[in-house]
């Protein structure tokens, strides 16, 4: 054992002091927000401020601990890897949490998909698809360079991932170094034949790469929500034209929709899926992005450079792969199922009830993700908007609205007492515009 001491360093002042001298935060402006919440613990649907404040945590820490922060399963079974190999090279190296880990999600993934190639955040997994997509075809000899995605979608902070999103709030300074993206609209019963009509019609030149879509839900776009029969239409035509298919369900995944994945909804399964957030339930950072066989054997060859050349030092970490396995596991279960079907009632009861008050547009659900937009015009960063974030954290409650919706995605065991809370703390929200 090393003979290390930690350095008698005295500190002062709360995290919250500390933080502001050298720490730059996603997603801040720090000159309008130049204050940070100190969280000190986390516990099943709870976490715990620097002053003792206790938050329900209403969005499962951006989607992530699914199955409850500091899940004692997940614990075990990463404590018990650390001890027997925490991270190696994983180019000319294999190890057994990642083979077990693909045998399992191969399990659990649609079943067209075979090959699996791991990253580190959703922004690269997506980052990975596209260019998947873009190298199938230039390996085949075919000129497709051009990606198409959906208006409003969002597929991470990456250069290929920015350039297929279309949230401007984000991109504006780099939009001039995106690669060429179209896009379409997302699907209604009212627009799906307008759309397949001129969609036919553009795909005669041959030049489309691949397609991206959040299946189902789009996250960033405030929970917009689109139908699994008209999407699956999309798909289909797209397959057609020999358009790679990538379903980013980075945000999707694992339980979200009430399946395993959105894609289980749908018939046309896709040829590329991207995976991170609950992969690994919260407890490490880890993404993978999946594909089918046709796919690989495009970059199967004598040739080196045919090769997919896209590599992180973390990849396949060891921990963070058994923190995944652990999570396949307790997705599975038969208590993780019922936890599931439970949240996605009692949304239902809620939603018999809210929908109907004055303040309310309109409310959708899909799985254990609920979303109400509010009657009210605001922007996305707004007064209003700080004003029910502020009220939420103030009755104990942690959710982000995006714009004027409202949205839930908490853990699967969040407790019924908890989730009236939320409701509750929305509905006094609500009345108090």
């Amino acid at each position: 054992m090393n003979n290390v001491s930690e350095p008698n360093v005295k500190v002062s002042g709360s995290l919250s002091e500390r933080d502001k001298k050298h720490i730059w935060h996603p997603l801040t402006q720090h000159k309008l927000n130049p204050s940070m919440l100190g969280i000190v613990k986390a516990k099943g649907a709870l976490l715990y401020d620097e002053s003792g404040k206790v938050y329900i945590d209403g969005i499962a820490s951006w989607y992530t601990s699914v199955y409850g922060h500091c899940n004692d399963y997940i614990l075990e079974r990463v404590q018990a890897q650390m001890q027997q190999l925490d991270q190696v090279v994983f180019s000319g190296f294999t190890h057994e949490p990642a083979v077990r880990l693909s045998e399992e999600l191969i399990k659990i993934l649609p079943n067209n998909q075979e090959k699996l190639f791991f990253s580190d955040n959703g922004s690269t997994a997506t980052e990975i698809g596209i260019k998947m997509a873009l190298q199938y075809h230039f390996n085949r000899g075919e000129k497709r360079p051009i990606m198409l995605a959906f208006e409003e979608g969002f597929h991470g902070d990456t250069f290929g991932a920015m350039s297929v999103s279309s949230l401007s709030v984000y991109n504006g300074p780099f939009e001039d170094f995106f690669i060429e993206v179209e896009r379409i609209p997302v699907p209604t019963t009212n627009n799906i034949q307008q759309i397949l009509a001129q969609l036919e019609a553009r795909l005669q030149k041959n030049d489309i790469a691949g397609f991206i879509y959040e299946p189902l839900v789009q996250g960033a776009a405030a929970m917009k929500m689109h139908g699994a029969g008209e999407l699956d239409s999309i798909l289909k035509l797209l397959k057609e034209y020999g358009v790679l298919t990538i379903a980013d369900e980075v945000m999707t995944g694992f339980g979200k929709t009430g399946k395993h994945f959105a894609s289980d909804h749908l018939s046309t399964k896709p040829d590329i899926i991207c995976l991170s957030k609950a992969l690994t339930a919260g407890l490490m950072p880890m993404a993978v992005t999946s594909c089918t066989q046709e796919v690989y054997d495009a970059f199967y060859s004598d040739e080196i450079s045919k090769g997919l050349f896209h590599g992180h030092t973390y990849t396949a970490n060891p921990l963070a792969c058994a923190s995944a396995l652990a999570g396949v596991a307790l997705l599975q279960s038969d208590a993780m199922q019922a936890n599931i079907r439970r949240i996605m009632a009692s949304h239902q009861q809620f939603d018999s009830t809210i929908k109907n008050h004055p303040k309310v547009a309109n409310t959708r659900q899909c799985g254990i993700i609920y979303a109400l937009d509010l009657d009210v015009k605001m922007e996305r960063y707004g007064n209003l908007r700080d004003r029910l974030f502020r009220h939420f954290m103030d009755n104990g409650v942690f959710l982000r609205p995006l714009g004027n919706t409202i949205y839930i995605s908490a853990p699967y065991v969040i407790t019924d007492e908890q989730l009236k809370k939320i409701y509750d703390t929305i509905t006094s929200a609500l009345d108090n515009i």
